[in-house]
């Protein structure tokens, strides 16, 4: 055999060897989340297939659920950390703030939260100098950015009702950000803080005896009442701008927020680069570059609204 063939197959067959090696090695993920609700579990494995992971082959992946009841989170994070999983997939804060109160060791990828400098998860999102990364699912001026939007698709809107949640600290981010640009927007503003379906159809009434012109919802805690707020708000004769598409398929006016799925795509990424050897102390929290916008034209005429062509070609989709 010639010397460049013979190095030719040892490289050869020492790439097949380290590409064997990675399938037969077991790597084990857990994700804790706060709800099944609050994660894409298709979107997130279909990324690590392409990464090369297959479940019960070289991946063992673990989930783990709150169930909307959020006291269960440090158990069920206690739980997983006596596992000893190699990395653990953190969503949210509810699920971020119990994986890092119970390991400074395990890697914890953060995912879907809004700021983790503000939350108190890292100190500096370029070199997060913890065992905690992640992938940010808000930018500073989302908030502002949403209000626009609403108030470009009604012009003559001033007074907006503002449906939060009490216990969600990522409120006063947004907040800041209203309060900022509200002169600018010429608006006017009040929060309704609600937790429940009851709390919900409560403040949209005071909502209404206000003379609010229109509702947006904040993001945080009770996301799973959006689909109910669209709803609601409609019913009242409120255009709403709401946080996915499933709340505008339920009724609301409209949503824009960050799109979901690139970013399990990128929390995968993040996996995958702990899983290889890198130190969550190096790698950057990453912060979201594309945004979605849904609207329902169907809701739109039944609340008199005219959307103007150019804002339904900006549109990722228009439901009708």
């Amino acid at each position: 055999m010639r010397r460049r063939e013979f190095f030719g197959f040892a490289g050869g067959a020492a790439s097949a060897w380290a590409v064997n090696a990675f399938a037969q090695q077991m790597y084990r993920v857990a994700v804790l989340t706060p709800s099944h609700t609050q994660w894409q579990p298709r979107t997130f494995r279909d990324a690590m297939q392409e990464l090369g992971y297959r479940e019960d082959i070289n991946l063992n992946l673990t989930v783990v659920s709150g169930e909307n009841q959020l006291d269960r989170m440090p158990k069920l994070a206690a739980d997983l950390v006596a596992s000893a999983p190699d990395v653990i997939v953190a969503v949210n804060t509810p699920g971020t703030r119990a994986a890092i109160a119970a390991t400074s060791k395990i890697p914890i990828v953060s995912a879907i939260v809004a700021d983790p400098v503000f939350l108190g998860f890292v100190a500096n999102i370029a070199r997060p100098e913890a065992n905690v990364t992640g992938v940010a699912n808000m930018a500073a001026d989302i908030t502002s950015k949403r209000i626009a939007l609403l108030k470009e698709v009604v012009p003559s809107a001033r007074r907006f009702a503002l449906l939060t949640h009490p216990d969600e600290p990522i409120v006063a981010l947004q907040m800041q950000d209203i309060e900022r640009s509200a002169p600018a927007l010429g608006i006017e503003y009040r929060a309704f803080p609600m937790r429940t379906v009851e709390d919900l159809q409560r403040k949209l009434q005071l909502a209404v005896e206000w003379n609010a012109q229109a509702v947006v919802r904040l993001a945080g805690q009770g996301f799973a009442l959006g689909s109910e707020t669209g709803r609601l708000a409609t019913e009242r004769g409120l255009p709403s701008m709401l946080l996915q598409k499933r709340d505008v398929e339920a009724g609301g006016l409209m949503s824009y927020f960050a799109d979901h799925r690139e970013l399990w795509r990128r929390i995968a990424a993040h996996v995958d680069r702990l899983l290889k050897g890198a130190s969550p102390r190096e790698l950057p929290f990453e912060l979201p570059t594309r945004f979605e916008l849904f609207v329902n034209l169907k809701t739109a005429r039944a609340l008199g609204i005219t959307i103007s062509p150019l804002l339904l070609a900006r549109a990722d989709e228009v439901i009708e």
